[in-house]
């Protein structure tokens, strides 16, 4: 609250300076200082400016400064209409007793402004760069990348945040929401849940968004603002409706003082006159009929009635206010209390007072200082002092010596007497031994009131016979409060008709009984029920002359009523004022008493002494009528159009709500719907004019872009609808002709903009926000339609509605994205133009070939990037959308395909371009329909099956081009090959099975949605993969004979890698034959098994060509030593030319170098096999077939020599043959059982029978043996 003396100096100064520079624009008008250009927005008095024009202007001139003059002086006007209503809203926040400050509301976030929109774009951008500390996986960042590009980059939200509606919490909340289904997306982690995951990322988000600020200074901000947001004291109040209504500081002080708001009893008083004024006012329009224009003729009685009894109410409330001298501001309505010293009434009908209805309690401190004048007793004697009120207890204080008698001690007493007598006694202590009782010394009797001074002061006291000190004092403070209910109290002079018949000096008390029951009581000394009252109510105080024949007083005044006049008089001026302004308060008079003119000279002209006779109330007054402050304050309230003021301070009221730093949507704050509520009741605004100026003021600021809250414009909708149709929301029945002709076009408009709404619902609420809002859009409109408050609207007709909106929406989208499209396409050009830095020559070469630049492939990427963007809206929708619209789901589809068929259009455009030669469409397709695919309204719908029959025919085509090219590539590729190895296999197999399993990705990528079609192609692509590879394995096959068939049949043969390289292919067929043939279907699971018959048996065919080659070798060797049988005119000849020649020169040895050759065709064979083939069955089934048969054929040879004697130097080579082969097959990993089967010991028993008959006959086998082989292989 101010103080009454601040700035008052300072202000004075001011005013005087800016006096002398102000004009007054026209005669007769005052203008106060406040009318200059800090008020009126910049302007200077017109005279001002005149004064530098010349004395005979020209007509321009003359008309330019009449509109100058006429300006100013509308804005002087203006100007005081605000001063006059923030005097009305300044008495609603000094003494509200109809509303409070609702704590309920929901709390408003601080709104988002564009510095903080790019502050926050720059700290993720940051975060991506990596030029924060913060550690995040790489999900986050994709994450984060999303958010960043999708949600802070969109040109939905920077208008958004331009319009004022979007907060912090807002960005988090998208945030949360935007990243719930990537987390539940993620694999399980033992050990870690997916909420733990949602926390940490949001902490991150928040570490992001916060930046380098210190989130404690954040923290302190943020409780700060909330709590502003939340309550108000009065002072802040005050604040905050000059910062609405344009009221200088130093105007509010003038007003403040001089309307005494501080005094809560004169705010009262203001009150009950209002009231009054207010039930006079009914009777008027009662008697001169000037009833305003209703819907009906017999809504004129009813509307007088509720003119009384919204003032009856008033009163009620007002009665149900305690009886208070001031205090704290307290915001809540309090009850009815029973307290000592407020009395209740009871009925409304027992007016008269009684005395024993007037209860005073008082408290009274009585402090003790020093006794002074004390000399008679011993220094040390002991003193003390005992107070006492009549009637009350009696309390001592302590003990002092008689040299030094002082105290300070205080003693609290309480009193129903206005006139207590208080009794000080000072005793000492008797010193005689039979003494009984202490000896007093002196006292004192004191007759305090409220008025006496508070500091303490010295008395003299009356001494006993037996103090010889006759100049005794005592040095003590009294104070005595007033009650709450004692409005003022003093000595005067009455006289009357039926009280205070006699004139004479009496102790009079001015007492609230209750709110509306004031009595002026007399008391005498000691009593505590007044001697006689007077009941104020219909009494009018004014000053009056001094009255003739009475002696006794020098300032009267008088309280009249019709039949009774009774007549006062103070000692002095200053003491009249204050009766009569408390006595003008309690009587609730419409007259206000204004002091005589001597007395208002003597006031102003005096010096310094004649001020200080008036109160410091008539100073402030004074003060204000000399700024020109009077005529706000004097003015009558029930003579203003309140319907009108209050329009305009609502209006102003959200101005400034609209442009604080809270994210509003139109709702006031607290503070502000407190003092409306306030004064609406307290001047009798409509709530149905309230709620539709309201509605006139939302709608305003929504149709130029402000983001209005819809549940507000739902409630107050509501409210005026329930009044218009006669459901009394606020008690009243009475309906206006111009408050159901205002409703009617309100309704209009509301419908018009909630339409627009939902036609732009992606731009007014992007991204669903503000929350809750589209669904609260829709139950408007819903509710808008209605006739009436009792009959539903069909739910055809809104759908209908809806649905006309939606169509609306989705072309209003469609083109927004495609317009989007358009100029980031033309970015795109131009960064990618070979001329770029000709920035000029690169726009103009774009816009003049844009036509021929456009190609096929350019379109069919316009397209392509085009089916993002819808697939992003339509996303979009059904995440931040798609819950508002629960109720009508079906519209939602339709509006995609509508949405979609838009969509269709340029797709078809762009794909009739394309050459029928070229697949580039078919990631189009992939697009489109993995998004359609897993949407449940949308799969199989209008735009997918056109979809679909689009591109079937494209498929279709493109597997039979597919199956073609591949057959040719075969046919080609084998008749070139090489067989050089490449990855598994050749280069024409592995090109075959690239091309098969491409084709089969990409015809299970297309995830076909019409299952028959789709199992069709599958079906399809099986067979024709089973088809191709049975045609490679039978070329690879034929290959194989071919090349086997052209190889040497000697020793010197070797396995080449290309004979490796078709095993290969035969084994990487099976492999792929595995994928590529099989399905899981029934009986088409024949394409895998027929091939794999089909490699089987050409893999047994060509290990049985091969193991064919190996025994022919083998057979040639046995052929080069067959020509040693005994018996043979060559074996003879052999033998004895070796004998002859061994005697002369060193002979070698005839047939090693056969065998030798031999074992090194074996173990290249074998290593080379190892080597080069990669499947270990065919080998092993080889190596097996290879032994077996190799070993069967030397069994079969010597079984032919059974009857005949080897040549000693056949034997030297079977034995190698035979133990080498042995030895490696089974270092091959040949089994046991294979190796030493019965022709292996047949051939060995031979060989070994074979070897002992040579050693006997030939001395020796030069150290081969197959017993040394058999200690070779058990080595081994």
């Amino acid at each position: 609250m101010l103080d009454p003396s601040s700035s008052e100096e300072e202000s004075d100064g001011i005013v005087e300076e800016e006096s002398k520079e102000a004009m007054a624009p026209q005669s007769g008008s005052r203008i106060s200082p406040s009318r200059t250009s800090e008020s009126s927005g910049g302007l200077a008095p017109s005279s001002s400016r005149s004064s530098a024009r010349p004395t005979s202007p020209s007509p321009s001139a003359a008309s330019e400064e009449k509109e100058d003059l006429e300006k100013l002086h509308r804005e002087e006007e203006e100007r005081k209409k605000k001063l006059q209503l923030y005097v009305f809203v300044m008495r609603c926040i000094a003494y509200p007793f109809n509303a409070k400050q609702p704590t309920d509301m929901a709390r408003r976030q601080q709104k988002i402004t564009k510095q903080q929109l790019q502050q926050t774009k720059d700290r993720f951008q940051a975060f991506l760069n990596g030029d924060t500390q913060i550690v995040a996986d790489e999900a986050f960042i994709n994450a984060v990348q999303s958010y960043s590009e999708v949600f802070l980059k969109s040109d939905r939200v920077a208008k958004m945040v331009q319009s004022g509606g979007f907060s912090a919490s807002d960005f988090r909340e998208v945030f949360k929401r935007h990243i719930e289904k990537r987390v539940r997306s993620l694999p399980e982690i033992d050990g870690l849940s997916k909420e733990t995951v949602l926390s940490s990322w949001m902490a991150k988000f928040d570490t992001i968004y916060r930046g380098d600020e210190d989130p404690r200074k954040a923290q302190q901000r943020m409780t700060a603002s909330a709590a502003s947001e939340l309550i108000l004291s009065k002072d802040q109040l005050y604040e905050m409706f000059q910062n609405i209504l344009g009221i200088k500081k130093f105007e509010h002080q003038l007003l403040y003082q001089a309307c005494q708001l501080d005094n809560l009893d004169e705010q009262a008083a203001q009150i009950r006159r209002e009231l009054d004024g207010r039930l006079q006012m009914a009777d008027q329009i009662a008697r001169g009929g000037k009833f305003p224009k209703f819907v009906s003729k017999e809504m004129e009685a009813m509307y007088i009635e509720e003119l009384k009894s919204s003032v009856n109410q008033l009163m009620a409330n007002l009665e149900s206010m305690p009886v208070s001298k001031g205090g704290e501001f307290k915001l809540q309505k309090l009850k009815r209390g029973h307290n000592t010293s407020i009395i209740d009434m009871g009925q409304e009908d027992e007016n008269t007072l009684s005395k024993s209805d007037v209860v005073l309690s008082f408290t009274l401190e009585v402090v003790i200082m020093e006794v002074q004048g004390l000399k008679s007793l011993a220094p040390n004697r002991i003193v003390y002092c005992t107070m006492e009120v009549e009637g009350g207890e009696k309390l001592q204080t302590d003990q002092a010596e008689a040299s030094k008698p002082t105290w300070g001690t205080q003693g609290d007493f309480t009193t129903t007497h206005p006139l207590p007598a208080v009794k000080v006694k000072l005793f000492t202590e008797s010193t005689g031994v039979l003494a009984l009782e202490d000896k007093e010394l002196g006292r004192v009797v004191l007759h305090p009131t409220p008025n006496s001074p508070k500091q303490s002061e010295l008395h003299k006291m009356t001494v006993t016979k037996a103090c010889p000190d006759q100049d005794l004092k005592i040095k003590l403070a009294i104070r005595m409060d007033k009650p709450q209910n004692m409005k003022h109290c003093g000595y005067l002079w009455a006289l009357g008709k039926n009280v205070w018949k006699r004139w004479k000096k009496r102790f009079f008390v001015l007492v609230q009984v209750s709110q509306y029951t004031f009595a002026m009581c007399s008391y005498r000394e000691k009593k505590s029920e007044p001697q006689e009252l007077l009941q104020l109510d219909g009494y009018t105080v004014d000053y009056s002359d001094p009255q003739p024949g009475l002696d006794g007083g020098r300032a009267f005044f008088n309280a009249v009523k019709e039949g009774d006049t009774v007549i006062f008089a103070s000692d002095d001026e200053q003491d009249r004022i204050l009766w009569v302004q408390a006595m003008y308060r309690a009587t609730g008079q419409s007259h206000k008493p204004v002091p005589p003119t001597q007395v208002q000279k003597l006031n102003s002209k005096g010096g310094a002494s004649a001020q200080m006779d008036a109160p410091i109330s008539q100073f402030y007054a004074d003060r204000a009528q000399k700024h020109g402050m009077d005529e706000f304050i004097s003015a009558n309230p029930c003579s203003f159009d309140h319907a009108s003021l209050f329009e305009m301070v609502q209006r102003l009221t959200l101005d400034h709500r609209l442009n604080d730093t809270f994210c509003c949507l139109g709702w006031f704050s607290p503070g502000q719907v407190f003092v409306l509520d306030e004064y609406c009741a307290r001047n009798g605004v409509r709530g149905c004019h309230r709620h539709l100026c309201y509605l006139r003021d939302l709608l305003e600021r929504a149709e130029s872009g402000a983001i209005i809250d819809p549940t507000l414009l739902h409630y107050s909708f509501a409210f005026c609808a329930s009044h218009v149709h006669g459901n009394r929301p606020d008690g009243l029945s009475t309906v206006t002709v111009d408050e159901k002709d205002r409703f009617e076009d309100i309704k209009e408009r509301l419908r018009v903009i909630l339409e627009n709404h939902i036609v732009n619902f992606r731009y007014c609420f992007p991204f669903g926000r503000p929350e809750g809002a589209l669904k609260a859009t829709l139950s408007l409109l819903e509710r808008v339609l209605m006739k009436d408050i009792v009959t539903p609207v069909p739910p055809e007709e809104v759908k209908g509605v809806i649905r006309k909106c939606l169509e609306q929406a989705a072309q209003l989208n469609y083109q927004q994205i495609k317009d989007y499209a358009k100029i980031e396409g033309k970015k795109r050009e131009m960064f990618e133009h070979p001329v770029f830095c000709l920035a000029s020559q690169v726009m103009d070469l774009t816009i003049q070939n844009v036509g021929r630049l456009v190609t096929p492939a350019k379109k069919l990427e316009e397209t392509i990037r085009l089916a993002e963007l819808v697939i992003e809206v339509l996303q979009q929708n059904q995440e931040h959308h798609a819950e508002a619209f629960a109720w009508w789901t079906d519209l939602m589809v339709e509006h995609a395909e509508n949405f979609l068929a838009l969509y269709a259009i340029d797709m078809d455009a762009a794909l009739e371009i394309q050459s029928p030669e070229s697949w580039d469409s078919f990631p189009l397709f992939q697009l489109l329909n993995d998004f359609l695919r897993t949407d449940y309204h949308l799969c199989n719908g209008k735009f997918h099956k056109h979809l679909q029959d689009l591109y079937a025919p494209l498929v279709v085509r493109y597997v039979d081009l597919m199956e073609s090219s591949i057959a040719q590539s075969i046919h080609k590729g084998f008749d070139r090959e090489s067989w050089e190895p490449v990855n598994n296999g050749s280069g024409t197999s592995e090109d075959l099975f690239w091309k098969l399993d491409a084709l089969q990705t990409f015809i299970r990528d297309l995830h076909w949605p019409e299952e028959e079609f789709a199992k069709h192609l599958e079906s399809r692509i099986k067979l024709m993969s089973s088809n191709m590879i049975e045609n490679c394995v039978k070329r690879t096959r034929m290959a194989f004979e071919s090349k086997l068939a052209k190889s040497s049949k000697s020793t010197d043969f070797r396995i080449s890698p290309a004979l490796c390289t078709m095993f290969n292919v035969m084994v990487d067929a099976k492999d792929q034959s595995a994928k590529l043939c099989a399905m899981e279907m029934g009986q088409e699971k024949q394409f895998h098994s027929q091939i794999d018959e089909l490699i089987e048996e050409s893999v047994r065919d060509m290990i049985q060509l091969l193991v064919a080659k190996f025994v022919a070798i083998l057979e040639g060797v046995l052929a080069k030593i067959s020509r040693y049988d005994e018996g043979t005119l060559f074996s003879s000849f052999l033998s004895f030319t070796v004998k002859a020649a061994s005697k002369y020169v060193d002979v070698p040895k005839p047939g090693m170098d056969v065998a030798d050759g031999y074992v090194t065709f074996v173990r290249h064979s074998q290593d080379m096999l190892r080597e080069k083939v990669n499947e270990e069955v065919y080998i092993e089934r080889l190596f097996d077939q290879w032994y077996t048969a190799t070993m069967n054929l030397l069994g079969t040879w010597l079984t032919e020599r059974m009857d005949q004697q080897l040549h000693v130097y056949q034997l030297k080579i079977l034995i190698r043959i035979t133990k080498k082969k042995y030895r490696d097959f089974r270092l091959q990993g040949v089994l046991d059982s294979t190796l030493n089967s019965k022709m292996y010991d047949t051939v060995r028993n031979r060989l070994t029978v074979e070897e002992a008959t040579a050693s006997v006959r030939e001395g020796g086998m030069q150290g081969i043996s197959m017993k040394d082989s058999d200690e070779e292989d058990e080595e081994d």
